[in-house]
């Protein structure tokens, strides 16, 4: 596994919270460094990396880069907490680990800074968090990966989990609105006043399941569940893992023979251009792998993650003069206001594949530390 050790180092080499290589939106953008669930995904498999291999490095690095957006008063540059976006709030819960690791008060606070936008973020008439302000009465599955984990770390660990069946209940709606029934597969979105162009005006709904939406999901599930006490909310826990257990049942017929991978649009996997993805498959191999590590899943399910991850490796990790490089990574996909981000099969397919992109780099690190807990090659 040195190939990965070398690439992990490659990667931190290169970067800094003002250009941080792996962040291709914003590279492609010329935009300025900013609070973002990127970066915040990355840094997040870094400190898992930490404390995997217990290498000071990678704590040091996470914290330069997250002390370089906090502010003493617990303010976050670049970070306004009124625009009611949810993706905003990932990055949130590197907060809480450096915390707890550096004592840092600023941090403290500024876990108080992230969650103000929850307390004031508009909501579905399910009670839901609207994804963003400029999308609203809209449900996404990404927005449940990029919220509802730090909701429910905050309840429980500076609330007395007051909040904590909000959370819950957020996860049911989703389950109860979003899944489809015949397949077990969760469509990418949901607009609860029927209004926007992409949707199903009776259910709602968008129209396919996008394989990286669906890792959201599942991490979402998993990173919540982590935090959950059982003596508090033992009965609500198993809910989850039961519908954990049921989407991983979901996908398992859709993945790919050869490669273990998953397709893009994960249900139409013959139909040209659709292509195996990098970051929604390296996100089922991290979830699966790691449920299985924390008793979700029974053991017979971690031949499925692992099948995956490697997969990946075989097919998109390479080298180019003298650099790794990790391919087939979908760079960004969505349903906004623009009619090119409608939703369709071909809508998909026309989104920019990219490579070393934090969406796909992040979730095969985290793949790599689950085999690492089983100390195997």
């Amino acid at each position: 596994m040195q190939i990965l050790d070398r690439y992990i180092e490659q990667l931190l080499e290169k970067s800094s919270p003002q250009m941080p290589i792996w962040n291709i939106e914003k590279i492609k953008a010329g935009a300025e460094p900013s609070w973002n669930y990127m970066d915040g995904f990355m840094i997040h498999a870094i400190l898992e990396l930490y404390h995997m291999t217990k290498k000071e490095e990678y704590l040091t690095f996470a914290d330069n880069f997250i002390d370089y957006f906090v502010n003493d008063d617990g303010s976050i540059q670049s970070y306004d907490p009124y625009e009611y976006n949810l993706d905003n709030v990932n990055a949130g819960k590197t907060l809480f680990d450096l915390y707890e690791l550096t004592g840092k008060e600023k941090y403290r606070r500024a876990i108080d800074t992230v969650y103000s936008q929850l307390k004031g973020q508009p909501r579905t008439s399910t009670g839901n968090f609207w994804h963003k302000l400029i999308y609203p009465n809209q449900i996404w599955l990404d927005g449940t990966y990029m919220a509802q984990p730090f909701y429910m770390q905050y309840e429980v660990t500076f609330n007395d989990c007051a909040n904590c069946l909000d959370s819950y209940n957020q996860f049911l709606n989703v389950y109860n609105l979003m899944r489809d029934t015949r397949n077990g597969l969760y469509y990418h979105a949901y607009d609860d006043s029927r209004q926007m162009f992409w949707c199903d005006k009776v259910t709602g709904l968008s129209d396919n399941f996008w394989l990286r939406a669906l890792g959201w999901y599942a991490m979402a599930l998993i990173d919540t569940m982590d935090v959950m006490p059982d003596d508090k909310l033992g009965k609500e826990k198993k809910e989850l893992n039961r519908i954990y257990k049921e989407l991983i049942d979901a996908m398992i017929p859709y993945q790919d023979e050869e490669y273990g991978m998953w397709y893009q649009v994960v249900n139409r996997g013959g139909i040209k251009p659709n292509y195996l993805e990098t970051s929604g498959s390296a996100i089922f191999a991290y979830a699966i792998m790691r449920s299985v590590r924390m008793g979700y899943l029974d053991e017979s399910y971690y031949q499925y993650g692992r099948k995956a991850f490697d997969g990946i490796c075989r097919k998109y990790l390479s080298e180019k003069d003298g650099e790794l490089q990790l391919d087939g990574i979908c760079l960004v996909a969505g349903l906004g206001n623009k009619q090119m981000r409608e939703g369709t099969f071909e809508y998909y397919m026309r989104e920019p594949i990219v490579q070393n992109e934090a969406k796909g780099v992040a979730p095969l690190i985290q793949a790599y530390i689950e085999i690492m807990h089983r100390g195997e090659n």
